[in-house]
């Protein structure tokens, strides 16, 4: 089955330092663009991290620090990948939740003013999720009927996304081969920035998901506490969630002046 796409896709996977959005960083990084017209084409880099890769974490995708040496680093390789998926939507198994948070951060460091406006995401691992309940290498094996014989090799990982997502529409009639369609019934909970920090309500306003000021509005905090803004943009939190929290802030001051 061929995806009924209006603009390409880029499903992609990670393979990182570690599991933290605001500290670690790419080791690997392997993008399949596909096309409206069927077209297929694959890049993977390998990235040097600027920092030492865990050997606990080492055991599990097999990047060392000696294969990461001399390679460049993400910042040197930004503008490459940017331009790759600057056109596209976003897909990947549990992209929603990890990959995507984490690639923002990279962009955000690398000084690209990264952001989802104009993109679709579409996660297959929620969709497997909610059909099936199961990991990556479950679902290939379901769904193809192959084994993942390369789990955690980037490029295996995201060629294995794909051929799931295809399976996933050719076996559920109630999925539409659309990408908003796909994108909207892979997302959980509607968050403002990537990580969950800051959630909609039902009236589409930023509010705190998380602390003592959990369930109220941005706008409302920023107003009664203003200090707790500057301390948000101190303390250990993913860029991507201060950029938001920043245009939320300016967007709060251009009210006041109009």
């Amino acid at each position: 089955m061929q995806l009924n796409l209006t603009k390409p896709i880029c499903f992609f996977d990670l393979e990182t330092t570690g599991i933290n959005i605001s500290k670690d960083r790419i080791v690997e990084i392997s993008i399949l663009k596909v096309h409206p017209n069927g077209k297929e084409n694959t890049k993977t880099w390998v990235v040097n991290p600027e920092m030492p890769i865990p050997a606990e974490v080492t055991a599990i995708h097999g990047i060392s620090d000696a294969d990461v040496a001399d390679k460049p680093t993400f910042k040197e390789l930004s503008k490459e990948i940017y331009n790759l998926i600057k056109d596209s939507d976003l897909g990947g198994f549990n992209s929603n939740r990890f990959d995507i948070p984490l690639l923002a951060e990279e962009m955000l460091r690398a000084d690209i003013d990264f952001d989802m406006k104009g993109m679709q995401s579409i996660d297959v691992q929620t969709i497997f999720h909610k059909m099936e309940q199961r990991t990556l290498s479950a679902a290939y094996k379901f769904y193809c009927d192959k084994n993942l014989d390369d789990a955690h090799s980037a490029e295996a990982d995201t060629k294995a996304t794909y051929e799931v997502l295809k399976a996933q529409l050719s076996k559920y009639e109630d999925l539409e081969n659309d990408t908003k369609f796909l994108a909207e019934f892979s997302s959980r909970k509607k968050f403002a920035d990537f990580a969950g920090f800051l959630i909609f309500n039902k009236q589409g306003e930023e509010c705190f998901s998380f602390g003592k000021h959990k369930g109220k509005r941005v706008v409302d905090v920023m107003e009664q506490e203003p200090g707790y803004f500057g301390w948000l943009l101190n303390a250990d939190f993913p860029l991507y969630t201060k950029k938001v929290l920043t245009a939320i802030k300016l967007r709060q001051f251009n009210n006041k002046l109009s």
